[in-house]
């Protein structure tokens, strides 16, 4: 058995890219990649910043195809590069790698902002959705419940995670380097879930104190804009909120942007001049990017924030240091116990071997035996000890030297002393 893992990230590919892949409800290609028979277990997390997927697979290659193409044409919808050009998008970890990737991902030491608290909530939600369709399984289940712990070590051990960011957080801070003084402009923010509550939290902290909040559902604008003092509205409302808005930072969960060149011009007309400041964190896009030919428009998007969060980053590299050392650690202990199940199929196929020569050659004994059937039970109880002490020690032996990178040698080295893989053995007494 193998991990792989396949995708693409802020490291790697554009939001243009990425908004094309990103998945809003995992249910339906968790259950296509799953009914794949090159696919045994797979998890599959899309955030504003990856698609990943992670798979285990009896066939390396088939299964590395067979993801290809669900990122073309399943959620890619026949994306126009040609392969060759994708490929210099998406990466590939194998086995150790993976291990290590899923590690880091959830520990939030491979993201945009380095140790932002979002992606383990993300992470648990895609393994909850994997576990909930039976696309995971032994193996992806201790994998991500080795993620999580290494989190939390992450967070506990560690001072990564003192000041908290993320990239709403990030947002708001352009947002206020882009003006003096907050105190005196307003914001409209498109949307109300976690990112934007952060948004709205950071741009509070900030000075900003005029805020209006917009979305789909007016009752869920309703109910974040009275916790921050500022006034809710549907998105019917945006021609007007656009108007008066300074600030206007979207993410919000639409399969095209809501806010197009048509949208913006007509608010420009009552602007008389005056800039307005796009921020759009959301994937798939809000905004139109189609709205930078507008005079005193400026928009920015969720790459355009890596200058930012590299900067966050840096306060944190000493951290990071002791983080990264944590995951190696907690990614040792995941590969030795994934090492040792190559023993498994081995021991299994040994033990079954030994027992059908121990049936065989007990049957031939008690027909030459006459003895009565407590003594014949006697017998048969002997055999099966003294086959599980010879036993006991190779076997164990096997299991602790299939977790050192040697081990497979071992393996079989054994296969080959008791022809496990001949089956034109015959099950003979030697002579």
């Amino acid at each position: 058995m193998k991990l792989l893992l396949v995708g693409l990230s802020h490291h790697s590919a554009p939001v243009s890219l990425r908004e094309r892949l990103a998945v809003q409800d995992p249910e339906a290609p968790l259950q296509k990649l799953r009914a794949s028979d090159e696919i045994d277990e797979v998890v599959l997390l899309s955030t504003c910043n990856r698609t990943e997927a992670v798979v285990l697979t009896r066939n390396l290659e088939a299964a590395r195809l067979r993801l290809r193409s669900f990122f073309r044409r399943d959620l890619g919808d026949g994306l126009g590069a040609s392969e060759h050009d994708l490929d210099t998008y998406f990466y590939e970890h194998r086995d150790g790698e993976a291990m290590r990737h899923v590690l880091r991902v959830a520990s939030a030491l491979d993201s945009m902002v380095v140790g932002e608290p979002q992606i383990l909530g993300q992470a648990k939600e895609a393994y909850k959705s994997a576990v909930d369709c039976g696309a995971s399984g032994p193996i992806l289940d201790r994998l991500f419940q080795r993620a999580f712990a290494t989190a939390k070590r992450v967070r506990t051990e560690t001072g990564i995670a003192s000041r908290p960011v993320s990239v709403a957080r990030v947002a708001a801070s352009l947002a206020a380097q882009i003006f003096e003084n907050l105190t005196d402009k307003r914001a409209l923010l498109v949307g109300a879930g976690d990112m934007i509550e952060l948004a709205l939290s950071a741009l509070r902290d900030a000075g900003l104190s005029d805020v209006c909040v917009a979305n789909r559902t007016a009752e869920r604008a309703a109910a974040l804009a009275v916790r921050y003092g500022g006034s809710a509205h549907g998105l019917d409302a945006l021609p007007v909120l656009l108007r008066d808005a300074d600030v206007v930072l979207t993410c919000i969960g639409v399969d095209r942007p809501i806010l197009t060149p048509e949208l913006m011009r007509d608010s420009l007309r009552l602007r008389r001049g005056r800039p307005v400041f796009v921020i759009d964190i959301g994937v798939p896009r809000n905004v139109d990017p189609a709205i930078d030919s507008l005079d005193a428009v400026y928009r920015y998007d969720i790459d355009d924030l890596s200058t930012v969060a590299d900067e966050n980053t840096e306060e944190r590299r000493r951290e990071q240091v002791r983080a990264e050392a944590i995951v190696a650690e907690e990614q040792q202990h995941f590969d030795g116990w994934f090492a040792a199940l190559r023993a498994v199929p081995t021991i299994k196929h040994l033990r079954g071997r030994v027992e059908d020569l121990r049936r065989g050659e007990l049957e031939k004994a008690l027909a030459r035996l006459d003895l009565r059937d407590d003594q014949r039970d006697g017998v048969e109880a002997f055999s099966k000890a003294l086959v599980n002490k010879i036993l006991h020690e190779p076997t164990t032996r096997l299991r602790k030297e299939a977790e050192r990178e040697e081990g497979m040698a071992y393996l079989e080295l054994a296969r080959l002393l008791f022809g496990l893989d001949d089956e034109s053995v015959e099950d003979e007494e030697a002579p």
